[in-house]
């Protein structure tokens, strides 16, 4: 029955050729719209993923400030220091605590035999490099054997490594930070760099040889990197230090926290509902394309009134003419959302990657936009449309179904 349902539907469209084709066109523009408008919202997403994923997204930093709330019978106003002996609470006493590195920096002078520049040098262990997710692009980073001796060794970044060498090889170069020699032995992978920002200019130096540069007792911040939840580990954070060094938890500006987690969060908040609002906006134009399916299918049973009533007089039921109509929009629906989901491929692969983070920063192309269609959101994609060739073809075919036999066959 339904090969007999499915033939007589494609004969129906055979013989309104032109008309079917038309409404063929717009179901397609319709689910192209559809499937680009989330892969475009998905691509959003996946650009602010990339940009907070270069530094590892289960990254917290710590940072000292001034009280601002009376803790015990001390009042507001003192300045919280943090010593290294805090690395080693926060490493044994805050669950979910993977690695943990001080730090401290410094504006300096940079220069080897040809150039001078003053940029940031910075002091830290070699568990940096797992909690920053600072990728190597050539040598290697601060190890276990720099810290014990304090060697006297660097790191550099990508633009410092262009600025100071150009050309020439950087590995076993020495060039003077504060006018102290040290030995280039790694050079980091640019990470994407807004404006004048020195991301990619700052200099690592093992943390016990900062202590050439300046005053290793007091640090200036704590990087480190966690498994769990990011809130419990930043409660757990802020009950230690406070219960530590005489401020409430509660006390914001005692202590700074950069929960990189929190932050990713909203961002992927906004997302969200940005990818909520494209699929309202793609459902509205396929909307459209069911109302013109939905007339077409209209104007067929009208034109079509005589062959209903002569089927209904030969022992056809309702549910035969119901399904052999609403068949036909199926079938319509089905081809257009084929080609649409085509058409849709083929523009996703010739737009490629649209500007996004590459236009303000440097290094950033991974954070552009990619038109990257998914198969969930085919899915999507393909669920509306069902939804709406379902809804477009049901009440011309329901129409049609409840038809008088006498009075078709009296309509001329």
């Amino acid at each position: 029955m339904f090969k007999d349902i499915f033939l007589q539907a494609m004969e129906a469209m055979r013989f309104n050729g032109r008309r079917t084709t038309i409404t063929i066109v717009g179901m397609a523009w319709g689910i192209a719209t559809v499937v680009l408008l989330l892969a475009y919202g998905a691509g959003f997403g996946r650009a602010f993923e990339a940009i907070f994923a270069q530094w590892g997204t289960h990254m917290i930093g710590v940072f000292p400030g001034t009280t601002s709330e009376q803790a015990g019978g001390a009042k507001a106003g003192i300045k919280v220091r943090f010593k290294q002996d805090d690395v080693e609470r926060i490493q044994e006493t805050v669950p979910g605590i993977l690695h943990v590195s001080p730090m401290l920096w410094k504006q300096v002078p940079v220069q080897n035999d040809l150039h001078t520049y003053t940029w940031e040098v910075d002091g830290v262990t070699p568990e940096l490099s797992d909690i920053m997710n600072m990728q190597i692009d050539e040598g290697r980073f601060i190890s276990a054997a720099d810290m014990q001796q304090r060697n006297h060794v660097a790191v550099i970044g990508a633009e410092a490594k262009t600025k100071l060498f150009s050309g020439i090889f950087p590995l076993g170069q020495k060039i003077r930070i504060n006018g102290i020699n040290f030995e280039v032995i790694g050079v980091l992978k640019p990470k994407m760099q807004e404006g004048d920002d020195n991301i990619n200019r700052v200099s690592y130096i093992p943390f016990p040889t900062m202590g050439d540069i300046k005053d290793t007792k007091y640090l200036d911040g704590i990087w480190m990197n966690y498994h769990g939840d990011h809130m419990a580990v930043e409660r757990a954070l802020r009950n230690q230090m406070g219960a530590a060094h005489g401020f409430r938890p509660t006390d914001k500006n005692a202590m700074w926290v950069a929960n990189i987690m929190s932050q990713l969060a909203q961002f992927r908040i906004i997302s969200l509902g940005l990818q909520a609002l494209l699929l309202f906006i793609g459902v509205l134009t396929l909307g459209i394309a069911g109302i013109g399916l939905m007339n077409i299918m209209l104007v067929s049973v009208q034109q079509r009134t005589r062959e209903i009533g002569v089927e209904k007089a030969l022992g056809a039921r309702k549910r035969h003419i119901l399904f052999q109509f609403l068949a036909e929009a199926l079938v319509i629906t089905g081809v257009g959302g084929l080609g649409g989901i085509l058409l849709a491929f083929a523009v996703s692969k010739v737009v490629g990657g649209i500007t996004f983070y590459s236009a303000i920063a440097t290094n950033a192309s991974g954070a552009d936009i990619y038109l990257l269609i998914s198969p969930n959101i085919v899915i999507v994609a393909t669920t509306v449309l069902v939804l709406v060739g379902i809804v477009s073809g049901m009440i011309p075919a329901i129409q049609a179904a409840n038809l008088d036999p006498i009075e078709a066959l009296r309509y001329e």
